[in-house]
């Protein structure tokens, strides 16, 4: 059992919701919990044994209203202080992130190791008054919280300035930022902002909208764009070929969920028909997608390997030169706790390594900002400590999809159907505005694409235009005219394609 005490504004909090809190295990793997909270306190009652931390919505100042952790924490008969624990969290990973990155004696790093260690000396202060004054404790550590994000994200951006630069040098001509694309989108209007935007188009295939009844496949859309694509001379991906988040599938399939070896064969038949129809023309196929965060199929662990390997090896087999993408929608695990046959998605990435998988490049997806399970706003130091937990698995990364709001209203057009608003999915700083999108943009791209092993980043929606995906996710609004997000990823292509004259080129 764990006990935490919680403050807001130096007082016990009256209220907490227990639904949106989350008890993490080993490796951050969500486990089960019985939660409960009464008089400013949250009880914590495991299932298992050993260290756990919680992971929770958490109003950080000026940082935004953002999903933190704490650290691991043994059982103990007397509370801990919530506030205190976040904070200690976050000075936690700032230290370990300093030593992965070589900060610590790095020597234009002064001033931001100044600054940490005023921010730490701050938090052993607080820590020093828990057992005085709890409230007083928890107010200092709410400011040092605040700070402390802050100076994480400061320091994410100033690291990944130093490699900039060698990305600029090396990478000059090819083909780094995508755009996914709506198929039944065709204006020329339409066509002419996503050759503003992007280097690489990418082609959704959504066997629901390929295949909605069996036997009547409409693949027009997609000629349509792929011959569009060659004539501008634009490079393709496509897919993902099957992608298991079940809004996607067509309502037949789930009549296999405890026929596997039907399913097998009726993925691997529309997995054939789009390789050999398009196989000339795309030159990244992200193959298969969720398969480690969906199971609407009931599948085993080893099913789902199976799966992997066959779609893997049939596209390698079909068009071998091509590159082949296991694609990992909501990257840290939120969805392990609500549904345990699910897989977390680093021990997924594990397995597909181990079991000798024939695959070229992870994918993942970066979504923030709408209020449906794993979409909660993360701050920019936890996007670049998740993109590094891939950097070990020797096989280079593409952001297959990445995206926020500009607005904190619904969105009728989005893919809830206006049911998941951004403003019931914390912050960044300040509400979700079209001004903040841009910059939130911006600075992914600087973090995502200082990592080496970062091959391309794809934006998800070109344009808020019906059957959208994020709410408020476009570049452009539902006119197809440009929001400031469109124009920064406009001049940040322009500055990362130029021969490195310093920072500031980005920054203008």
């Amino acid at each position: 059992m764990l006990l935490f005490d919680v403050y807001h504004h130096g007082k016990p909090a009256k209220r907490f919701a227990t639904e949106t809190v989350s008890v993490l295990g080993s490796e951050g793997v969500p486990i089960r919990a019985e939660l409960s909270f009464a008089d400013g306190r949250l009880s914590c009652g495991k299932r298992t044994a050993g260290s756990v931390a919680l992971a929770l919505p958490w109003q950080a100042g000026p940082a935004g209203e953002l999903l933190l952790n704490t650290t691991r924490l043994p059982d103990s008969e007397a509370p801990y202080n919530l506030n205190v624990e976040l904070a200690r969290a976050r000075i936690a990973v700032m230290i370990r992130k300093y030593e992965d990155w070589g900060l610590i004696d790095y020597p234009s790093a002064e001033s931001l190791a100044e600054q940490f260690a005023a921010i730490r000396d701050r938090f052993i202060e607080a820590v020093k008054l828990e057992g005085i004054d709890p409230p007083a404790a928890a107010s200092a550590a709410d400011a040092v919280l605040a700070d402390a994000i802050a100076l994480s994200e400061q320091t994410a951006v100033f690291h990944a300035d130093i490699f900039l630069s060698r990305r600029r040098r090396n990478s000059r001509g090819r083909p780094t930022f995508g755009c996914e694309i709506n198929p039944t989108q065709t204006s020329a209007a339409y066509q002419q902002r996503l050759i503003e935007a992007a280097d690489f188009v990418n082609l959704p295939t959504p066997w629901k909208l390929i295949e909605p009844q069996e036997g009547q496949t409409n693949l027009d859309p997609l000629d349509a764009w792929v011959q569009w694509a060659a004539k501008h001379r634009l490079p393709l991906s496509a897919g993902p070929l099957i992608d298991f988040e079940p809004d996607f599938l067509p309502e037949r399939t789930f009549i296999w969920e405890n026929d596997f070896e039907s399913l097998r064969e009726e993925i691997y038949e529309h997995i054939k028909m789009l390789v050999e129809r398009y196989a000339k023309r795309v030159v990244t196929w992200k193959v298969i997608s969720g398969a480690h965060a969906y199971n609407s199929f009931n599948l085993s662990f080893e099913q789902v390997i199976e799966l992997t390997r066959m779609s893997c090896s049939l596209v390698k087999q079909l068009a071998p030169q091509a590159s082949v993408v296991i694609d990992l929608p909501l990257p840290w695990g939120d969805y392990a706790a609500s549904n345990p046959r699910t897989i977390p998605p680093l021990v997924y990435a594990d397995m597909c390594i181990q079991s000798g998988i024939r695959f070229d490049a992870f994918g993942l997806q970066i979504f923030m900002g709408a209020a449906t399970e794993g979409l909660y706003v993360r701050d920019m130091m936890q996007i670049s400590a998740r993109l590094d937990d891939f950097a070990g698995y020797a096989k280079p990364v593409h952001v297959t999809g990445f995206g926020v709001p500009s607005a904190t209203g619904a969105d009728p057009a989005d893919h809830w159907e206006g049911a998941a608003p951004p403003g019931g999915a914390g912050s960044w700083r300040a509400s979700w505005n079209p001004a903040l999108q841009a910059d939130w943009l911006e600075m992914f791209c600087r973090l995502a694409l200082s990592k080496p092993f970062v091959a391309t980043v794809c934006w998800r929606d070109l344009a808020d235009v019906a059957g959208h995906y994020l709410p408020h996710g476009g570049l452009c609004q539902a006119d197809l005219a440009p929001k400031p997000a469109h124009d920064r990823l406009r001049k940040f292509r322009a500055a990362m394609s130029r021969v490195p004259g310093g920072a500031s080129d980005i920054d203008k």
